[in-house]
């Protein structure tokens, strides 16, 4: 299986996408290393090669208006991620929650259907290959504190505060 992926500036930090022949997100995160991001696709969607291109269309124009204040322009574009049942459910579930309306692990877990899995909650968080588009960000500690972040704690507050505004 080959895919394609393009990095963009961001205020951030470089971003890169890789997108299957669907242009559904495979992986995403604030770096350039492409190979760091295809190790994180689940190894049955995991390409064999991955292209690198200037531009994916609809979803590099979908991160730059993210970027620049346009924060639902990401709802709109597809995902693949594959796990088991509960973080699959999970990882939709992140894709609800309101930019500028953080939860906290404790709230992402009763969302999810399982009050009880915070660290069910906390592991879809940590495992999600397709960062903004699967908004992990915006789960919290109780008390606001950031807690983790694959991106790094300033990249997430950079991002809640963005969505703050």
């Amino acid at each position: 299986m080959t895919a394609a992926a393009a990095t963009q500036d961001s205020p951030i930090g470089p971003f890169t996408t890789i997108v299957d022949d669907d242009q559904r997100v495979l992986a995403s995160g604030w770096t350039a290393d492409v190979d760091e991001l295809r190790m994180l696709i689940h190894p049955t969607l995991r390409p064999d090669t991955v292209r690198s291109r200037a531009d994916l269309g609809g979803v590099t124009a979908a991160v730059a208006a993210y970027h620049r204040g346009e924060l639902h322009r990401i709802d709109e574009v597809a995902v693949a991620q594959r796990s088991g049942e509960f973080l699959m459910h999970a990882w939709d579930v992140l894709r609800t929650v309101e930019p500028g309306k953080p939860v906290t692990y404790s709230e992402f877990a009763d969302l999810s259907g399982r009050p009880a899995a915070i660290r069910g909650a906390a592991s879809a968080c940590a495992r999600n290959a397709a960062a903004l588009f699967v908004p992990c960000h915006r789960v919290v500690r109780i008390g606001g504190a950031l807690g983790g972040f694959r991106w790094g704690l300033p990249a997430k507050k950079w991002l809640l505060t963005h969505e703050a505004d």
